[in-house]
């Protein structure tokens, strides 16, 4: 099936944080609604495929709206969500985004995150984080180093795993070593750059993976679906394709276990920027 693709005006664009995303920020921002990574490695489990008002009855990776106003809403906004940030929890940050990537294909030509990203500039949150699974995020470098003079920024890139093809799931959406090279030129180019491995998949060399990871990041997140989709034990991806494909490639990794192994790994490759579950998420390392 084709993908829907439409361009539509939104009512709002900050949404109060809830849930997980409470302990992280004050605001989630959505430059688009669905997904078009939805067929994708990230969008087998990803549990906002379950979300009704979210999907409205349609395929997750099936539909991509662009927000077109999203800027002018923001900017519409900014002011009154600050303060209520400030009064609520004394800081107005935002995460980009919780239930679609920003830099998905169509953003080239529809640039809805980069118009976003420069009404940010002219009012600018006290906290961004940009979270990604694409190396497209490269295509903002300039916009994020301008952010980086006005507000904390930290560009979050997930890699969920050493490899491109697991057995029995589809490929990523950007492979892994695009989203590595994107996570190096970002942190050379003076950005504070966060590799999130949430949710966690099976990882072949634990050594050379976070060895890499220390290399070309500040700091790094491990997170599993346990607790991670913010569910009781994991019921929104046990709902998914992706426990029983983990399953049959290494049912160890169905484990918190193996979350506690693989940060153990991280910890010896980057002593004290390590983070887990929300305290990664909310900028807490150790």
């Amino acid at each position: 099936m084709a993908l829907r693709f439409d361009r539509v005006q939104a009512k709002s664009i900050l949404t109060r944080s809830s849930g997980f995303l409470k302990h992280v920020c004050s605001h989630s921002a959505q430059p688009y609604r669905g997904c078009s990574y939805g067929r994708t490695l990230c969008g087998v489990g990803c549990y906002v495929q379950h979300n009704g008002l979210l999907t409205r009855g349609e395929r997750w990776g099936d539909f991509l709206e662009a927000r077109e106003n999203a800027a002018s809403l923001y900017l519409a906004s900014a002011r009154r969500e600050r303060d209520w940030a400030r009064r609520s929890r004394a800081s107005f940050s935002i995460f980009m985004s919780s239930s679609t990537d920003p830099f998905v294909p169509q953003e080239r030509r529809a640039g809805i995150t980069a118009a976003l990203l420069r009404a940010m500039l002219e009012d600018p949150p006290d906290e961004l984080i940009l979270q990604t699974h694409s190396h497209r995020v490269l295509d903002v470098l300039d916009l994020c180093r301008d952010l980086h003079r006005r507000t904390r920024l930290r560009v979050q890139i997930s890699i969920e795993s050493d490899r491109d093809r697991l057995p029995g799931l589809p490929p990523p959406a950007s492979s892994v070593e695009r989203r590595f090279a994107s996570a190096e030129a970002m942190r050379q180019a003076g950005l504070r750059v966060v590799i999130a491995v949430a949710p966690l998949l099976p990882i072949l060399d634990p050594r050379a993976f976070f060895a890499r990871i220390a290399d070309c990041a500040d700091a790094v997140i491990l997170d599993h679906f346990i607790g991670g989709d913010g569910s009781e034990g994991g019921s929104r991806t046990a709902r998914t394709r992706l426990p029983d494909a983990i399953r049959a490639i290494d049912p160890r990794a169905l484990e918190l276990v193996y979350r506690d192994e693989m940060v153990a790994f991280a910890r010896l490759a980057m002593p004290g920027r390590v983070g887990v579950h929300i305290d990664g998420f909310a900028g807490r390392f150790s």
